[in-house]
């Protein structure tokens, strides 16, 4: 009965991650166009200020949960979480965006290292097999062109950072509040976003589009999607989750090819059937 339990539990999750991929992939073609109007950081600030004021107002109690432990582990994670969208940014603004979002996928790999590295966790054949086809499939969908530079560190820098964060995710939730754990990240990593706002003065979302963008995001692509990674990773390890939540790069293809934002290449179609056929090696069921 255990058993069955926690297979329907590792489906859920499965099945919400996922979405939290769609959410993100959503995101990032809505906020193409949002953050050439209004700088990076100044949307990354107002994006998860709302967020966390959104979560409060939903469930005001959740002051009650914050023990001493949940807040320190929970600030660790929105630092970290913090530094890997600041250092993106930084590669944004250095390198072409086809570039930084393949190096930025590369957590998948990032992240059975690193949990074997800290953690000593046994990282299995199956994983490693879907980590690397993920990562071709990553360079088929983003790569139209490749150079070594130097401002391509920042980027690795935050690949290194979301695999941390989602390691870190992984040992510290099981047994934690995980609304509580949610509302301290999200609230750490918005205090970090307006050190990068706040010297150049503040510009808020200029018409109703970028708003439209700042809503999405912080309803979908920040507050539930958070929250949904966080409970994942109560009852799934960190290796599986990163290799599921790439699935944020072929929405993001479906959605800009369905609005008209780019063109459907053969590349980008054996690319995703790759990032798919990673998650399928990874959760297929086995004889256990």
């Amino acid at each position: 009965m255990t058993n069955v339990l926690s297979s329907k539990k590792n489906l859920i999750a499965v099945v919400a991650l996922l979405s939290v991929g769609a959410a993100w992939g959503g995101a990032f073609v809505l906020m193409k166009d949002a953050i050439n109007q209004q700088p990076f950081f100044d949307f990354l600030a107002i994006r998860f200020t709302l967020a966390t004021v959104l979560m409060i107002v939903i469930r005001p109690r959740v002051f009650t949960k914050m023990s001493r432990k949940t807040l320190t582990r929970g600030g660790i994670l929105g630092l970290i979480l913090g530094a890997a969208y600041m250092s993106q940014t930084a590669g944004l603004l250095l390198t072409s965006a086809a570039i930084t979002g393949f190096i930025t996928g590369l957590y998948v790999v990032f992240t059975p290292f690193l949990a074997w590295l800290i953690f000593k966790e046994r990282v299995s054949k199956r994983v490693m097999v879907g980590a690397l086809l993920a990562t071709v499939g990553l360079a088929l969908i983003s790569i139209q062109g490749w150079s070594v530079e130097i401002n391509h560190l920042w980027v690795v820098l935050s690949a290194v950072l979301f695999a941390a964060h989602i390691v870190g995710l992984g040992r510290w939730s099981p047994g934690s509040d995980v609304y509580a754990m949610t509302v301290v990240q999200l609230a750490v990593t918005a205090a970090l976003c307006w050190i990068g706002a706040l010297p150049d003065g503040y510009q808020p979302p200029p018409n109703g589009d970028v708003w439209w963008a700042v809503i999405y995001t912080v309803v979908f692509a920040t507050a539930f999607a958070f929250l949904v990674q966080t409970w994942a990773q109560s009852v799934m390890d960190s290796s599986r989750v990163a290799i599921i939540l790439t699935s944020e790069v072929v929405f993001t293809a479906i959605i800009a090819v369905a609005v008209g934002q780019e063109s459907l290449a053969l590349k980008v179609v054996i690319g995703g059937g790759m990032l798919v056929s990673a998650m399928l090696v990874v959760e297929w069921p086995s004889k256990k």
